[in-house]
């Protein structure tokens, strides 16, 4: 019996975690989708250009390689997303209406909308 409530309560402890984790992958694959969608767009890593199916299999790569590390959306911008880890230069993506910006102002601005629609409608 004692067995099966220790069983229980670690049940019960872990499921939130759980949820939270598929929460934040679902969050990350969102905000690599949102770069792999970017019909015209260019993604400038280390000053070379690629395109953005490039650019999401090269972020998937980072966050495969962080493997455990990572465990939120605002992580894996933070630290797959931003810049070079060799030369600690920014990722940019210059759109293709010609803007560029910082490829983790893109994506925090993409995670703020995922999060928006998340919450449920007041009333």
């Amino acid at each position: 019996m004692r067995t099966l409530v220790v069983l229980l309560l670690c049940v019960l402890f872990a499921a939130p975690a759980v949820a939270r984790q598929d929460i934040e992958t679902r969050r990350i694959e969102y905000l690599i989708s949102s770069v792999a969608d970017l019909h015209g767009a260019t993604f400038i890593r280390n000053g070379d250009e690629y395109t953005a199916a490039q650019a999401a299999a090269h972020l998937r790569l980072k966050l495969d390689r962080a493997g455990a590390r990572i465990k939120t959306a605002e992580q894996f911008i933070a630290f797959c997303a931003t810049g070079s880890s060799i030369s600690g230069q920014k990722y940019r993506i210059r759109l293709a209406d010609g803007r560029t910006l910082d490829t983790a102002e893109f994506l925090r601005g993409k995670l703020a909308l995922y999060q928006a629609a998340e919450r449920p409608a007041p009333g």
